[in-house]
């Protein structure tokens, strides 16, 4: 029979850690006074717990050697085992224990030091390392290597290269310095801080690297946006022959390709990783799926997916998001149903991903399949899946659902908040976002620019000049109106609500941060308010200073001549726009060019222009057309304007109203009788015209004809009151365009053509 502490000793050298902890538990409890275990046996313990991250088996041990202790042995205060507990401690995420340990020793040495710096470090706790680190310091205790690569490891994750670069100077002092752990680590925190530059001149002077150094290396430059300078990295290392690389380098450069959008790099390094077996690998292999996946090549990704060995949750997370985000729902679903059956269970990347693939009417019946999926799993509490549940049902067009998530959400960020009022701008329901920006004011400390800009949208759509300069005047306040994305926001609002004045004055303001948005939202709104000549002439100044504009600026540009009539300058600046600055025309573009040959008269070569642009016309270029026709009285080209938008929507009342206008302009009342009497026939009616006012804070609704006002009738008796006033002042009503002439009809349409004239036209 051996004994126990030989029993143990002979199993944890075998390598059977497992099999010594059953022999540490099967012995007698009454053995613990009697006959403790030798030091050796018992840092053996420790190490075979920390070995295997078992927690539960650390505790009792550390209770087995309090309790041994009480012996006289001393054993609790043994500096070795001791440290072994720090260590066991922060290896088994319990960085407390660790800390009670170390506080309980009476004698401390470098190791010492070393391990409960490195429990807190690897566990999350940087700044307690760094706390520690500067207590040993202050002690008068010299740093060993492995104290100063933990310390230099949590002010990487800090990411406060300030406070690295004290530690370094430390460790230039320091005699192990130059230890390799440390060099690396101190590569590692230049690259991840953003001193990418500074983390390669120090890998530079590493005479013997390592895995670990070239890793390092490449990592950091692969996520500092040096992607060529990571490949270029990582041929240096498979050239020098001397170290083989791992999955992690893999993992780092088939990243690096796909940020880099190089897909021959990629597939070059994709062979390398056959020839070392690698490409199955879970993490490596998951960074080839990406890499092929964000080079568009799905088919590639999916089979590399396919390949891996045992594709962990990253690794379908990853296939599944790269599906979505091209919008291919019903595969990503599938993944998604695979996924489920190899046992694995989805988490809240998994939901988010399949959520923002939704979008539109037809991928709404999906999406409340994973809403009820998410709500079954308990994921329905995840703040994050939330936000992605009431986005997609905004980008499904359920609004009302999308309200619905928002109320039965207890937890609330930012992210919610803004993304239910881009919901309700998208929806157009602008008095519920104003009410819901109240309330977000009244919750939080500040608003972002995000929130800002979404409330700033809604006030340009009702012109509603007053939020405006509340808005301006509390970024201000909050020190965000020099963000260039909310200045231009602003820009563009107090433009679209007609401030003119407010919007040049910021726009100057802004100077040296102005960029094309800038430029382009002021000349829009010069061209909207008929200013052609400044919207033109910011557009000259924009070009002599050398600005690119966009495809928004020549929209200004276009609408600014179609104002003022400057038919070959409009067409002049369509024709450049493409061969000079590369930009494409758009339906946007074509229509500025139909309206301004219509504007001019020039109708035939509008109706040209229709028949040779690039693609079908859709309503807005029948509209533009249309309405030129009515003010030009061309019959003709109004009923083939009309034909084209009824072609497209046979209920668009728009389209009948000005062709009705057309016939009474030009005196055809029995087309025009025959066309309203096919309005009624189909129920095809006009939408009444809406106007609103702000009083005492809200907003006043009224609609043509609309009497559930409550005041109605006071409301109604004020209109009379200023429509005999301006009679008084000479006012006469245009009648130009319904003329009274005798003229020759049909007596059928007689009745409807009177009852219509009486209605309309009084």
């Amino acid at each position: 029979m051996q004994s126990p502490n030989a029993t143990i000793l002979q199993l944890y050298q075998s390598g059977r850690l497992s099999a010594a902890l059953r022999a540490f538990e099967s012995l007698p409890s009454s053995s613990t006074a009697s006959s403790p275990l030798s030091v050796a046996a018992y840092a053996a313990l420790v190490h075979a717990c920390s070995r295997l991250r078992s927690l539960p088996h650390g505790r009792l041990v550390h209770r087995h050697i309090l309790a041994s202790s009480h012996d006289g042995t001393g054993l609790a205060r043994n500096t070795v085992l001791s440290n072994h507990l720090i260590t066991m401690y922060g290896r088994c995420a319990a960085p407390d224990s660790a800390r009670a340990v170390f506080d309980g020793m009476p004698d401390r040495n470098p190791v010492s030091w070393a391990a409960v710096i490195a429990a807190h470090a690897q566990n999350g706790r940087c700044a307690d390392a760094l706390g520690l680190f500067s207590s040993m310091l202050r002690a008068g205790a010299a740093p060993d290597q492995f104290a100063l690569g933990s310390a230099v490891r949590a002010c990487a994750e800090l990411g406060d290269v300030g406070l690295g670069r004290q530690v370094h100077a430390q460790a230039i002092k320091s005699e192990d310095g130059g230890d390799l752990i440390v060099q690396n680590a101190l590569v590692t925190m230049y690259s991840r801080s953003g001193s990418v530059g500074d983390g390669f001149t120090l890998f530079r002077r590493i005479r013997d690297k390592d895995l670990i150094s070239w890793g390092s290396i490449i990592a950091g430059l692969a996520q500092q946006n040096c992607e060529m300078e990571a490949l270029q990295s990582f041929r240096e290392m498979v050239g020098e022959g001397v170290h083989q690389p791992n999955e992690f380098h893999f993992g780092s450069v088939f990243r690096a390709c796909a940020a880099a959008d190089s897909l021959e790099y990629g597939e070059q390094i994709h062979c390398l990783s056959v020839k070392y077996r690698l490409d199955c690998n879970s993490y490596a292999g998951c960074s080839l799926s990406d890499m092929y996946a964000r080079c568009n090549k799905l088919d590639s990704a999916r089979k590399v997916f396919y390949r891996i060995e045992a594709p962990d949750l990253v690794s379908w997370n990853s296939i599944i998001n790269a599906y979505s985000a091209e919008g291919l729902l019903s595969e990503a679903m599938g993944l998604f149903s695979e996924m489920r059956d190899s046992g694995l269970r989805p988490d809240g990347i998994t939901l988010r991903g399949l959520l923002c693939a939704c979008a539109g009417y037809d991928a709404l019946r999906q999406g409340r399949a994973i809403h009820s999926y998410l709500v079954k799993s308990g994921l329905g509490g995840d703040v994050t899946v939330c936000n992605s549940l009431l986005s997609m049902y905004a980008r499904c067009l359920d609004f009302p659902s999308a309200m619905d998530v928002f109320r039965e959400m207890n937890d609330r960020d930012v992210v919610t908040w803004n993304s239910i009022l881009t919901a309700c701008v998208q929806h157009q329901h602008l008095e519920e976002a104003f009410k819901l920006f109240i309330v977000l004011h009244r919750s939080v400390s500040s608003l972002d620019r995000i929130s800002l800009n979404n409330v700033l949208s809604a006030s340009s759509e009702l012109g509603y000049l007053e939020m405006v300069k509340q808005v301006h005047a509390y970024a201000f306040k909050v020190g965000l109106v020099g963000d260039p994305m909310l200045s231009n926001g602003l820009i563009d609002t107090y433009a679209k609500c007609g401030s003119l004045d407010d919007a040049n004055r910021l726009f100057e303001i802004m100077g040296t941060g102005r960029d094309v948005f800038s430029w382009s939202s002021l000349i829009v709104g010069y061209a909207q308010f008929g200013y052609a000549k400044e919207a033109l002439d910011l557009f000259a100044r924009m070009r002599n200073l050398g600005i690119q504009p966009n495809n928004v600026t020549f929209v200004g540009v276009l609408t600014a001549c179609s104002r003022v009539g400057l038919v070959d300058e409009g067409c002049y600046y369509y024709s450049i726009m493409e061969p000079e600055y590369g930009i494409v025309p758009t339906r946007e573009h074509c229509s500025c060019v139909i309206d301004l040959l219509a504007r001019a008269g020039r109708l035939s070569e509008a109706a040209k222009f229709v028949d040779q642009m690039p693609f079908e016309p859709d309503i807005i270029t029948w509209k533009t057309l249309l309405a030129a026709s009515r003010t030009h009285n061309d019959v003709e080209m109004g009923k083939r304007a009309a034909e084209g938008i009824l072609n497209i929507d046979s209920s668009h009342s728009a389209a009948y109203v000005l062709l009705c206008n057309i016939y009474a302009s030009s005196g055809n009342w029995n087309e025009f009788a025959r066309l309203k009497k096919a309005m009624r026939s189909s129920g095809v009616q006009k939408s009444p015209g809406k106007s609103w006012i702000k009083l005492k804070g809200e907003l006043k609704v009224f609609i043509v004809e609309d009497r559930s006002h409550p005041e109605a009738d006071e409301i109604y008796t004020m209109l009379e009151l200023v429509g005999m006033e301006m009679v008084k002042a000479g006012y006469i009503p245009e009648l130009s365009r319904h003329s009274c002439k005798y003229v020759s009809f049909d007596h059928t349409n007689y009745d409807l053509l009177t009852e219509e004239m009486l209605a309309e036209y009084g």
